[in-house]
C-alpha cells in the first residue's frame, strides 16, 4: 500500500514547500524506495499555459504534453524520472471535471457539492498519482487559511481517515522570523499556522521551520510542545547556496529518525554521488560565462529549468557556470558587442512575441561571425535559420510568420501549414482555448551522423525530447541553406530538429527544449556538450 507524504505551508508564500518536498523524495528515492510526487495548484486556472511568464514563471512541459507548474521540474531535476499530467492538478481542472460529470449524468440528479463531490474528485486524482509507487510526495500550493485550499485540506484530512495511520504524514513548512529590532526568533507565526491547520482537521506530524538564524535547541522544544509534535521532529531549514543542498541539510538535521519512526521503515540514502555533485556546484576547479540572451530577465523564474540544466552540466564538469544576463531590448540599442562582452558562449532562449527579437537577431550574428560556442532552443534555433538567411543567402526580407504574417520568405511559419501540405496527421498538437495550436510534450528525432548533434547524443538512430511551440522551421528553404553552409542535422517526420553551421567551432539550434530533460545527476546531452565547449574557451 502506498504511503503518502502531504506537505503544506503556511504563515507566507514561497518558503521553499516545492524544494522541501523534493528533497524528502530524494532522500527516499535514495533509500531505494519507488516515489514519485504530486503538486496540487489551488488557482482557478485549468493549467498555467496561459498565463504570462511574468505572472507564474516557468511552465514545465511534461512529456505526454501538459504544461503544469514548474515545481514538477524541480521534481524531476531531484529525483531523475519523468513525470505525467498526472503528477500536477489545479483547482480548475477538479471543477471542470465535476461540472463536465454533472452534465453527462454522472451523478444521477443529485445535487452537487464541494462535500462529497469535489472532495472525491481531488481524492481519486491523489490516489491516482499513486498506483505503483511505494511513497507519493504530494506538495498543497499556498499557504493554510487561504479559502481556495480548503477542499484540498479537507480531502488530506478524508484520505488520512481511509488509510491506516503508519500510511500517511502531514509535514508542514512555515516561517520562524528574526526580529532584528528585539534581538529574537519569533514562534508565534508558526504556532498560529499550526492552530489554524488543526483548525480544519489535520495535525502535523513535522515542522520544517524555514529560518535566517539557527534554532536554539529549547526553541525547538518549546515549538514541539506548543505544536504537539516530538522534538526530534522539528526540523531546521535555512538558507543554502544551492537547492541541491537541501536533501543533505535535512539529513544533518536528523529527518531520517522522525519518517523512519513514523512508516516504521529503514530509510538509509546512498548520498555519495549527489554529495560530489553538490560539491562541484559550491567548490568548482573552474568556471566559465554563459551570455543568456533572453527578454523576460525581469522574473528569472521564467527560464528556471534552463538555469538548473547549465548548473547540472556544470556539476558533472567541476565547473561553475556563470550566467551574464543580457535583456535583447538592451542589445538592440547598445548592440551585441557592448552587452555580451567577452562572455565564453553565447545561449538564445526560447520565447513567444516580437519584443527583443531584432536584439536576438544581433547576438546570434555576433556569436556567427566571432566563432563563439552557441546555443539556440526554440525561438534561439528559429531566429538562427532566419539571421542565416538573411547575412548569409541575403535574403533580407527573411522572417518568421509570427512577426510578419505576410513576410514573402517565410523562413518560419505555423505548424499547421505544414500539416496542411504533408498530411502528417501523426503529428500530436494541442489546440488552446485562445484557438493556438501547440506542439507540445515529447518527439522522436534523428539526429544526423557526423553532426555535433550526434556527437552529443550518442550513436542510437532516434532520441526524444519535449516541445512547446507553434512555429516550425520551413522545410522550402532547406535545400539553399544547406547549399549555404548551414546543416540540418536533426529531423523528425520531415520537419527540422536541429541546426549547425558547418565553417564554426561549435554552433547548434535546436527546435526542442532540452532544458526539461535536464536532472541533477543526469544533464542533458546537448546542453552539456554546449557547456563543454564554452569551458574549452574560458
Amino acid at each position: 500500500m502506498t504511503k503518502f507524504i502531504f506537505v503544506t505551508g503556511g504563515v507566507l508564500s514561497s518558503l521553499g514547500k516545492g524544494i522541501t518536498a523534493a528533497s524528502i523524495a530524494t532522500i527516499l528515492k535514495q533509500s531505494g524506495f519507488k516515489v514519485s510526487m504530486l503538486k496540487i495548484d489551488p488557482y482557478l486556472n485549468v493549467d498555467p499555459g496561459t498565463m504570462s511568464p511574468l505572472e507564474h514563471g516557468e511552465v514545465f512541459v511534461t512529456a505526454d504534453g501538459a504544461e503544469t507548474d514548474l515545481d514538477l521540474g524541480n521534481y524531476e531535476r531531484f529525483i531523475d524520472t519523468t513525470l505525467t499530467a498526472q503528477n500536477n492538478f489545479t483547482t480548475g481542472q477538479v471543477y471542470q471535471s465535476v461540472i463536465k460529470r454533472e452534465r453527462e449524468g454522472g451523478y444521477l440528479g443529485k445535487t452537487i457539492q464541494v462535500i462529497p463531490h469535489v472532495v472525491d474528485e481531488i481524492k481519486d486524482r491523489i490516489y491516482a498519482a499513486a498506483e505503483g509507487y511505494e511513497f507519493l510526495i504530494v506538495e498543497l500550493g499556498g499557504t493554510v487559511g487561504d479559502i481556495e485550499g480548503l477542499p484540498f485540506m479537507e480531502s488530506i484530512r478524508a484520505i488520512r481517515h481511509e488509510l491506516p495511520k503508519t500510511n500517511t504524514m502531514n509535514i508542514h513548512v512555515t516561517l520562524i522570523p528574526y526580529i532584528a529590532a528585539a534581538g529574537e526568533l519569533k514562534t508565534k507565526p508558526t504556532q498560529h499556522s499550526v492552530q489554524e491547520l488543526r483548525r480544519i482537521g489535520i495535525t502535523p506530524h513535522m515542522l520544517v521551520c524555514r529560518t535566517e538564524r539557527s534554532l536554539p535547541k529549547n526553541l525547538k522544544a518549546k515549538l514541539a510542545m506548543s505544536c504537539d509534535i516530538d522534538n526530534n521532529a522539528v526540523i531546521e531549514a535555512g538558507d543554502a547556496q544551492s537547492i541541491y543542498q537541501v536533501p543533505l541539510h535535512f539529513i544533518k538535521e536528523g529527518i531520517i529518525n522522525p519518517l523512519s519512526d513514523h512508516f516504521n521503515i529503514k530509510i538509509k540514502p546512498n548520498m555519495e554521488k549527489w554529495d560530489t555533485l553538490v560539491k562541484n556546484i559550491l567548490v568548482p576547479k573552474d568556471e566559465l560565462t554563459i551570455a543568456f540572451v533572453g527578454k523576460y530577465l525581469e522574473l528569472k523564474e521564467s527560464y528556471k529549468s534552463l538555469t538548473e540544466a547549465l548548473i547540472h552540466s556544470g556539476a558533472h564538469l567541476n565547473t561553475k557556470v556563470n550566467i551574464h544576463w543580457c535583456d535583447s531590448e538592451k542589445i538592440e540599442v547598445h548592440g551585441a558587442y557592448d552587452i555580451i562582452g567577452n562572455s565564453d558562449a553565447v545561449l538564445v532562449a526560447g520565447g513567444f512575441g516580437e519584443r527583443g527579437v531584432e536584439g536576438k537577431l544581433q547576438a546570434i550574428q555576433y556569436a556567427r561571425e566571432n566563432k563563439i560556442p552557441y546555443l539556440g532552443i526554440c525561438l534561439g534555433m528559429q531566429l538562427a535559420v532566419i539571421e542565416y538567411a538573411r547575412n548569409v543567402l541575403e535574403i533580407e526580407d527573411a522572417n518568421s510568420i509570427e512577426f510578419d504574417a505576410n513576410t514573402a520568405n517565410p523562413l518560419i511559419y505555423l505548424i499547421d501549414e505544414f500539416m496542411d501540405q504533408s498530411g502528417q496527421k501523426q503529428l500530436r498538437t494541442h489546440k488552446s482555448p485562445m484557438g493556438g495550436t501547440m506542439r507540445l510534450g515529447e518527439y522522436p528525432f534523428e539526429p544526423l551522423k557526423g553532426t555535433k548533434l550526434q556527437k552529443a547524443y550518442g550513436n542510437e538512430e532516434i532520441y526524444h525530447e519535449r516541445h512547446r511551440h507553434r512555429y516550425e522551421a520551413n522545410p522550402k528553404y532547406k535545400d539553399a541553406l544547406e547549399e549555404a553552409g548551414m546543416i540540418i542535422s536533426g529531423q523528425s517526420n520531415g520537419l527540422i530538429e536541429a541546426v549547425e553551421i558547418k565553417d564554426h567551432p561549435w554552433f547548434v539550434g535546436v527546435q526542442f527544449h532540452p532544458e526539461f530533460t535536464s536532472h541533477l545527476e543526469t544533464p542533458n546531452p546537448i546542453i552539456f556538450e554546449f557547456v563543454k565547449q564554452a569551458n574549452k574557451k574560458a
